[in-house]
């Protein structure tokens, strides 16, 4: 398989020598900066054969590498190999990133597919190697043979007043109120998360994620949503046209994807002002807009949507706090089957037990599909922090050790994300200590109180400080803002060591998930959700806290309650009583009767 890279990378040579271009730099994003991309963008997997969801590709004529980060370095290596691409890792102290590492080389030109890069990226390129860029659209579009189409799935609206929200035509009121504020006439939206959450849309154009491939150009006169398939050939399906009919009702004018740059220049004559988030904004609709819109009518920062999306409203919180209840019936009978499947003697694959998490998902009324791809994870697999489980060949869960399972659901009424680790057996004192402090880490952030202003960027180290005490680490952030019925990431919150002035707010929803990872041995994460909501004010000012939205038991079986302490400890022992008691109830008796064992006070 490595021969079918390198001879499309040589390919690529011949036209980068063709055209004069000293590097391409392939990015593995779209044209709406989403963190998945459809199959049509994923140039880096079919350029190199790397699948990580964070991978960047530059190649010149003696060179081709891919920078990535520390959640992919083991996979890289090994998808990489044979291939020719050299590993560049990022986020490392002494780590080279791409427009340093193409002015240390000297290049004059530099092509790359402007429509799947923001031009922040570009204009740092730009400016470092003091290089001409080339922006070519679709660039691998001509030794590409059988690239994927934009894609063209059904299309529905959210019901607010029975699955929870704000109706769309107070969003797109709030957001036009905030425009006159900001003396701006326009807005253009180009990421998909704002786009389906202000107009209450879903989709499957991209796996995973509920999202429709689009643009949005907002004014106080009108709304203009380009999606695809309004002036195709292939005929809409019932659905799709009943949430065109709902949408037009609402004022909203529907146009087809490719007609976005016809309308931006129709709509900037005059000297309207647009607003546009250049993080999401790609290089080429940025070109685009500088060259039909004056200079000073161009205003740029970060959307308000992005904050607004991440602050839950009441029905949606309390229809989350339902749903990952809902959920936590869906894990407790899959590890109840797990455990009972392995002891057995049974011979339980990877793949399997992904399947059989999925199938008892789907039972769950309101379920969309999964939310990212299931990470199920025996032994040596767990120490890949991304680990994508093969249909064939993949490991067989022993009576021993550590499996890892990450994973959640799509719904209705919210999105999940859980990581259990799972000791299935007799577990090493490594891997109890990993086990132990992990696990602390993630209670102590849980019980964190902390005034009115902080950041996520200064609790991680409450997450962290087990591990760093026993000279430990994990690579990637601890915590990320989770949608509703949407993208499993968002910001603008995370939980991580890098530095984000975001503050936590009332109603951010994020993932608590500290790790450990030991290339060829085993991996211990464990992941609940937690909202952030307040705890109450004294002279000192406001205070915030955390409440835990997970439902489902930590098994305490590989834990070492020396290493907790008292207060942690308490936590563990009451949040599996509370789990037991949510979730008996509406479990199987032989189910019920096995949880009770699992979350007995230790």
């Amino acid at each position: 398989m490595s021969t079918i890279y390198s001879d499309r990378i040589a390919r690529l040579r011949e036209v980068m020598a063709e055209r004069g271009w000293d590097a391409v730099v392939i990015y593995g994003t779209d044209p709406h900066s989403s963190e998945y991309p459809a199959a049509r963008w994923k140039q880096v997997e079919w350029l190199t054969g790397f699948t990580g969801e964070a991978g960047d590709v530059v190649v010149t004529a003696d060179h081709a590498g891919l920078w990535t980060d520390s959640r992919y370095f083991i996979q890289a290596l090994s998808q990489l190999e044979g291939t020719g691409v050299e590993l560049h890792k990022t986020r490392m102290p002494d780590s080279v990133y791409i427009p340093q590492w193409l002015a240390e080389k000297g290049v004059k030109v530099v092509a790359t597919d402007g429509l799947c890069v923001d031009s922040y990226t570009i204009d740092d390129i730009a400016a470092q190697a003091s290089c001409e860029i080339v922006d070519m659209p679709d660039l691998l579009d001509e030794f590409w043979a059988d690239r994927p189409a934009i894609p063209q799935t059904p299309i529905e609206t959210q019901d607010v007043e029975a699955f929870g929200g704000t109706p769309r035509v107070d969003k797109i009121s709030w957001l036009r109120k905030w425009m006159l504020l900001n003396d701006v006439d326009q807005m253009f939206l180009s990421s998909l998360d704002e786009i389906a959450w202000l107009l209450n849309v879903r989709g499957c154009d991209i796996e995973y994620n509920p999202l429709i491939i689009s643009y949005l150009l907002v004014s106080q006169d009108y709304v203009k949503w380009f999606v695809r398939g309004v002036d195709g050939a292939e005929p809409l399906d019932l659905d799709t046209l009943d949430s065109f009919d709902e949408l037009r009702m609402d004022d909203v004018e529907i146009y087809d994807y490719s007609r976005v740059l016809e309308q931006l220049s129709d709509c900037s004559e005059g000297e309207s002002v647009i607003y546009v988030d250049p993080s999401t904004l790609n290089y080429h609709l940025s070109s685009f807009l500088k060259s039909v819109y004056p200079e000073d009518t161009i205003k740029y920062g970060t959307s308000p949507i992005i904050l607004q999306k991440a602050i839950k409203v009441d029905s949606e919180i309390e229809n989350l706090r339902q749903t990952h209840v809902d959920d936590g019936v869906a894990m407790t009978r899959f590890l109840y089957w797990l455990e009972q499947e392995v002891a057995s003697g049974r011979e339980v694959t990877e793949w399997e037990a992904s399947e059989m998490l999925t199938s008892l998902r789907a039972e769950i009324p309101g379920y969309k599909g999964n939310s990212f791809e299931n990470i199920s994870a025996y032994g040596a697999s767990g120490a890949l922090p991304h680990y994508s489980t093969p249909r064939e060949g993949s490991a067989v869960i022993q009576p021993r050790g550590l499996y890892l399972v990450d994973s959640g659901g799509q719904y209705l009424t919210g999105t999940t994300d859980i990581t259990r680790t799972v000791p299935m057996g007799e577990c090493t004192d490594l891997e109890k200590e990993d086990y132990t402090l992990v696990l602390k880490g993630m209670i102590d952030l849980s019980m964190s109180v902390f005034p009115e202003g902080t950041t996520g960027h200064q609790l991680d180290a409450f997450a962290r400080m087990p591990l760093w005490r026993a000279h430990r680490n994990f690579g990637h952030g601890t915590g990320h803002g989770v949608g509703y019925w949407l993208c499993v990431h968002e910001g603008p919150q995370s939980i991580r060591f890098q530095p984000n002035p975001q503050p936590l707010l009332p109603g951010m929803v994020t993932s608590n998930e500290p790790a450990i990872y030991r290339e060829g041995m085993h991996g211990v994460r464990h992941e609940n959700i937690i909202l952030c909501r307040e705890s109450g004010a004294s002279e000192y000012g406001n205070f915030l806290e955390f409440e835990t939205l997970t439902c489902c038991h930590i098994d305490t079986s590989a834990v070492l309650p020396q290493l907790l302490g008292q207060e942690t400890l308490a936590w563990l022992n009451a949040y599996n009583d509370s789990v037991y008691n949510v979730l008996a109830p509406l479990l199987p008796s032989e189910v019920a009767s096995w949880l009770y064992t699992k979350t007995r006070a230790i």
